[in-house]
């Protein structure tokens, strides 16, 4: 009986404590869910302290504040600072990096480019093209930005190297012959031509 007693006597600055601690392991988890359970826990202190509330009614405070600071953040204050993340995107960064593309664009509505590794937090893009038709699956690459939408184009194949003619090995063969075949009259010509300075020289002699 004395530790329910206990457990219903919950002083306000315990609420206080839970508070300053569950922030302090969103130091070292950044979830930004204890977060807000911290931030409720601390106006429940405030809220005890000033009103005479029962501990029921200051746990139902702490839940109903909790989900409603986590439901603000996903649906309104995450989603405004991821564009405006990407508002301030130098276009160095994204411009050239290549992406598919999950849903089509189209004149009226816009496309949206998916990347093989988050960007700025993002995996997938809203984008555009310029006049130019892509559909699901093609890869596309980033060529400009325009506020929080991508311009791209479809990435360009990539052309075989041309390889210079080689010379065959018959070819090769046959240039081997001549060059020998032409060296070797060569050498029968100097041959010959010392033969007819050593007969000339011979009868000169004589």
């Amino acid at each position: 009986m004395v530790m329910i007693e206990t457990i219903w006597m919950i002083e306000p600055w315990h609420w206080l404590v839970l508070g300053f601690l569950l922030m302090i392991v969103e130091i070292f988890i950044p979830t930004f869910a204890s977060l807000w359970f911290g931030a409720a826990a601390i106006i429940v202190a405030a809220l005890s302290w000033l009103l005479p509330i029962s501990l029921v009614i200051q746990v139902i405070i702490w839940l109903a504040l909790s989900v409603l600071f986590m439901f603000a953040w996903v649906k309104y204050i995450k989603p405004l600072s991821i564009d405006r993340t990407k508002a301030g995107l130098g276009g160095s960064v994204i411009i050239g990096e290549t992406g598919m593309i999950v849903v089509k664009p189209q004149p009226d509505k816009l496309g949206l480019v998916r990347f093989n590794v988050p960007i700025v937090g993002a995996d997938e893009w809203s984008c555009r093209t310029r006049d130019e038709a892509v559909e699901v699956g093609d890869r596309v690459v980033v060529t400009d930005i325009s506020g929080n939408e991508l311009i791209v184009a479809l990435t360009k194949p990539i052309a075989a190297p041309i390889i210079a003619n080689r010379p065959s090995i018959d070819r090769l063969k046959i240039n081997d012959v001549d060059y020998h075949e032409i060296k070797h009259s060569k050498l029968s010509l100097n041959k010959t031509g010392l033969d007819r300075a050593r007969l000339k020289k011979k009868f000169t002699d004589n």
